[in-house]
């Protein structure tokens, strides 16, 4: 399976940005897909994960209420939607495929994207 991620940006703090991965080469509807995130000199944390066919979602405490994922099947594309941004989310975002549910290691998923940047600006 191939990720690519996108829609990264620089934004101000309280603004919003969409991130889109597309899968291709998969049964896209097989895997739970993960968004994690690394800012400079930390590790990559899990952000939030979607089961296979959309209907549980899981979030790191800290984007609780303000991320929103989801994923449409038909287009092989799992959605990140974050509002109410703050500096601190600023890193590289990276949407991933696995197998199982939940797991927020990252050893736990078999695929990655490239990774998008995401800068937030106070």
């Amino acid at each position: 399976v191939q990720l690519q991620a996108s829609g990264g940006g620089l934004v101000q703090a309280g603004g919003s940005l969409r991130l889109s991965c597309a899968a291709s080469g998969g049964t896209f509807s097989r895997y739970v897909m993960g968004w994690f995130r690394q800012a400079p000199g930390k590790e990559r944390e899990f952000v939030s994960v979607v089961s296979q066919r959309g209907g549980s979602t899981y979030y790191v405490d800290s984007v609780k209420g303000r991320f929103t994922i989801s994923r449409d099947n038909a287009k092989n594309t799992v959605y990140l939607q974050m509002n109410s941004l703050k500096p601190d989310d600023t890193a590289v975002y990276y949407c991933a495929a696995g197998s199982r549910w939940y797991d927020p290691d990252v050893h736990a998923y078999d695929y990655w994207g490239q990774g998008t940047q995401v800068t937030v600006s106070s």
